[in-house]
């Protein structure tokens, strides 16, 4: 670390047997008046105080600036990363959505068609998570960055509690008994053959999820046949709902709930 010295001003040479040296020193010498009425020190006092005052200005707009990207990340916008292969005819692996986590405060219930994130209900995350350094630690605590260790998941809401769902091998999936039209899905996914778990009854508070990669998602599907807890998310475990991909820059859009949704009324 390099540190800047500073000197001292010369004292003035005394002029021989005067009884009045201290009265005709410099400034800054030995003898001077060291209060503001001193020659020059009163801008030396102005220039102290500007410099006191532009520190403390810095260190206020750095915490303001933190506690707003605080405030930001916890009650309005996060970005989240999305960590597999999943959400694929959609979103690419490694890229990074706004997540809006207001509405939610306000009451707002996930509708279907929207790509959300959520927590781990019980057991659908098996793989373990990556480790951060410290500048990601901070950086994703103030939501400025995707954290290292997150367990939340991405996919699709298709249905919502009270609906039903059919799902079947060699067709195309059904909501309320009408035929979705997924041109979301990754294509040469199908629908439900994977993972086809015939007719299903979405409980009230309830979600039933999909990823747009059917033949490489986990999603309600999997955990229905597999997973003791099942395959339902609860509707309390949403974290937001994606509505921006953010990164990579140049495939920036929005993420509309597709037309197909909304003949279901």
């Amino acid at each position: 670390m390099t540190t800047a010295a500073t000197a001292s001003d010369p004292a003035p040479e005394p002029e021989a047997e005067s009884a009045t040296a201290s009265a005709t020193a410099e400034p800054g010498g030995p003898g001077a008046p060291d209060g503001p009425e001193a020659p020059g020190g009163r801008a030396r006092l102005l220039r102290r105080a500007f410099g006191r005052s532009r520190a403390r200005t810095l260190l206020g707009c750095v915490a303001s600036a933190l506690l707003l990207s605080l405030l930001v990340k916890t009650f309005l916008v996060q970005v989240f990363v999305i960590p597999s292969g999943s959400m694929m005819g959609t979103l690419q692996k490694g890229d990074r959505v706004a997540v809006d986590k207001f509405s939610p405060w306000l009451g707002e219930q996930p509708r279907r068609g929207e790509v959300v994130v959520f927590k781990d209900p019980g057991g659908w995350l098996t793989e373990p998570t990556g480790s951060a350094n410290l500048l990601q630690g901070v950086l994703s605590h103030l939501g400025l960055m995707p954290s290292a260790d997150e367990k939340d998941l991405i996919k699709r809401v298709v249905a919502v509690g009270g609906d039903t769902v059919e799902c079947n091998a060699g067709r195309p999936l059904k909501v309320n008994g009408t035929a979705l039209d997924e041109p979301y899905v990754y294509p040469g996914a199908t629908p439900c053959d994977d993972y086809p778990v015939g007719t299903v009854v979405v409980p009230a508070g309830f979600l039933w999820v999909m990823g747009d990669h059917r033949n490489d998602s986990a999603d309600s599907r999997y955990q229905y046949l597999h997973n003791p807890a099942g395959g339902f998310v609860p509707v309390g475990d949403v974290i937001g709902r994606a509505r921006v991909l953010v990164w990579p820059a140049d495939r920036w859009t929005t993420l509309p709930v597709p037309p197909t949704f909304d003949r279901l009324g």
